[in-house]
Order: C-alpha cells, then structure tokens, then sequence
C-alpha cells in the first residue's frame, strides 16, 4: 500500500442534511442545466454506493492488512452515510415533480445486472474505476471555489462532504483490489478493461438523467441553457476539462489514486468541521 494512503482514521460521520426548502430545479447559479447535471449524480449514488460496499465486502475476510481492514470499516460507514443522504436529496427532487424514483429504478436493474454478468472481482475492477472517478471529480469541485459558488449553503455543504470523503477514502477499494487481484499483468488487464467499460456506461447514465431532468424541468429544449452547461463544465471553472490529466493517469500500470496528494482538503475541512460541529459550506 502507498505510504500516501494513510492518513488518519476514516471516520464514519453522521451527517444530516434538510433540503425540503431549496429549489431543486434551479439551485445552481450556473443555471438550470448545471443544476440538473449534480441532481442527475445524485440519482446515481444510492444504489451506487451500495454495489461498491457490497463488492469490497465480499473480500473483506481476505484482506491480511489491519490498517486497510480498519479503513474498510471506515469506507463503508462513509459510503452507507452517503446513500442515506443522496436518498433524501433525491426524495427532494421527487418533491420538486422530478422523475427521481423511475431514473433512480434504472440505475438499479443496470447496477443489479452488473451484479449478474460480472464476477466478483470484475464488480470491484468496476468499483475501483467508479471511485476514481468521483475522487478526481471530488478534486475539481474541492480545488476550484468557483464549481459551487453562490449556491445554496446547504447544498454547497453536501456536495462538499461527499467530495472530502471520496478524497478520503479514495484509494480503500483500490488498495483491496491490489490485495486480492495482486499487482500482475492479469489485474491491471482486469482493471483497464473494466474503466473503459465504465467510462462509457457511467457517462452515459449521467447524461441519460440529465436529459430526463431536463425535460421534467422544461428545460431540455433551451440551446442558450446546454451552451451554457458546456460553458461551465469544459470552460469556466471546467472542471470536466481539468479532471482529463487525472482520468489517463489510472492507465498507467503503476497508478496509485494517491499519487496525487490532495489530503490538504481532507485536513483542512476537518479542521473547519471539528470547530464549529457543522459542516462547512
């Protein structure tokens, strides 16, 4: 395990977070199409989240090290606090005349069909490509003020939790693969495979939701909105732009989601959270 991988405890936190008064459909100060494209997440997480504690605890009786078996407790308790919460975001876009429960029952037959086609540790090739991919979106959105600024501070607090726990754990499920699967050609053959099999499947379920949202929110058929939403994902802050140099470098045979140190936004939103006892937005 990368010595960069230890940080400190992974703390389970019980987080709550009431979003019965924002407006769901127009939260972002980006527009309506940045707003639905974080809600389209959203949809994802409850399920999602799920599929990746189910696929590291099925190894977690083989994993030899007591400093990652630690922080597989943690990251399960981080990632059960995370669907709770993303169910009640998406109990709020439902409240909001959102299709959330039909969107949210798709990603659940795809992810439960994944559960049947895929071996064992193909679902945790599956759910390491995942993880890095909310890590490197994490970094954009933790890195960059602009990616939430003016929103809401409920929301802005959420998304920012989610975003320094994916950093925090972000290499646990990576680190049991390794454990189990080794360092050989066949697991990283295994785990190039199965990134380029999400790149395509996790983009397109983003992008499937967002258009649904869209069209719920009367919004999918405004060019100005979509030139907009391209504006602020590839221009300005762009944070799909600046995640590109990281998504490649989990090619690399010897990648590492470590190899970039950004704990400094783990530290100093811990910092912040034990001072007050509130989630900092």
């Amino acid at each position: 395990m990368s010595d960069a991988a230890h940080l400190a405890a992974i703390e389970r936190r019980d987080l709550k977070f009431d979003l019965s008064d924002c407006d769901m459909i127009r939260w972002h100060p980006a527009g309506a199409h940045v707003s639905q494209f974080y809600n389209a997440l959203s949809l994802l997480f409850p399920e999602g989240e799920k599929f990746f504690m189910d696929s590291v605890r099925h190894y977690r009786n083989r994993i030899q090290d007591p400093g990652l078996a630690e922080q597989v407790r943690g990251f399960i308790g981080q990632e059960a606090m995370h669907s709770r919460e993303h169910i009640s975001y998406n109990r709020a876009l439902r409240a909001a005349g959102l299709p959330a429960e039909k969107l949210e029952a798709g990603v659940r037959w795809r992810l439960n069909l994944g559960r049947r086609l895929f071996s064992p540790r193909a679902q945790l090739a599956i759910t390491i490509a995942l993880e890095h991919f909310t890590a490197i979106m994490a970094d954009a959105l933790l890195s960059d003020s602009r990616t939430l600024e003016g929103a809401p501070a409920k929301l802005t607090a959420l998304w920012r939790w989610h975003a320094i726990e994916e950093t925090e754990h972000k290499s646990v499920a990576f680190d049991v693969y390794r454990e189990v699967a080794g360092g050989g050609l066949g697991a990283y053959l295994v785990r190039v495979l199965m990134m380029l099999h999400v790149s395509l499947h996790f983009w397109f379920e983003v992008h499937r939701n967002l258009w649904h949202l869209a069209r719920a929110a009367g919004i999918a058929g405004s060019p100005r909105g979509w030139l907009k939403y391209l504006h602020y994902q590839f221009v300005r802050p762009g944070p799909m732009r600046r995640i590109m140099p990281q998504y490649f470098a989990y090619f690399r045979p010897g990648f590492h989601p470590w190899d970039r140190d950004n704990r400094r936004h783990v530290e100093q939103w811990k910092a912040r959270y034990h001072a007050t006892g509130e989630p900092p937005a």
